[in-house]
């Protein structure tokens, strides 16, 4: 009976890993992003360093948002047992989530075919752009994943008003990503020759 006095109820427990999740995965980009900084700012003075950022960072930015907006819709109405409302939100989500994955993938090709690539000291540069945007797009992959499982769990009835947690952190984790976004994008722009505009 002790043990099963100390051990934390599932809810609380699943709220602890879910934040140590993320927070995890904070220290990682900050890292990353800290990592990227220090390096283009070592190669300010090389003239390949100043290229142009596609634009279609842009407009998968945008899309981003959009997805965060949706969700954050999708925890209102699960709130509110809507589960129907809910499952729509969080298809709509995933479906924008692979235009997002396309469209970085496009921006991605875009960048290595410019001229940045051609030769000099710059491509690091924009290859390291290129990484970091990857990786963010991998995350990307792992939200569309999970958003599958939480739309399929939460169309089986497995979330209502007072089970809610994994919408909850579903959203979350996109707000968590777009935040993530952003601060690379304002850092690649800081560091590049900014967007194509």
């Amino acid at each position: 009976m002790p043990n099963s006095i100390a051990r934390l109820p599932p809810d609380i427990r699943y709220h602890q890993g879910g934040w140590l999740f993320l927070c995890t995965l904070l220290v990682f980009f900050l890292t990353s992003l800290l990592l990227y900084g220090i390096y283009a700012e070592s190669r300010q003075g090389d003239p390949q360093s100043a290229v142009e950022l596609p634009t279609s960072f842009l407009t998968s930015t945008v899309c981003l948002i959009g997805i965060s907006v949706v969700l954050h819709a999708s925890t209102r109405t699960v709130r509110r047992s809507q589960r129907f409302a809910t499952v729509f939100f969080i298809a709509i989500a995933a479906v924008a989530a692979v235009v997002f994955i396309v469209i970085q993938y496009r921006s991605m090709l875009e960048l290595l075919g410019g001229p940045a690539l051609a030769g000099g000291t710059g491509k690091g540069v924009a290859g390291m752009v290129v990484v970091l945007a990857f990786l963010h797009a991998l995350h990307v992959a792992g939200g569309i994943l999970a958003l599958g499982i939480v739309g399929v769990r939460t169309a089986m009835g497995h979330y209502d008003h007072e089970r809610h947690w994994p919408v909850d952190f579903a959203a979350l984790y996109w707000h968590f990503l777009d935040v993530v976004w952003v601060c690379m994008l304002i850092t690649f722009v800081l560091t590049t020759g900014g967007i194509a505009l």
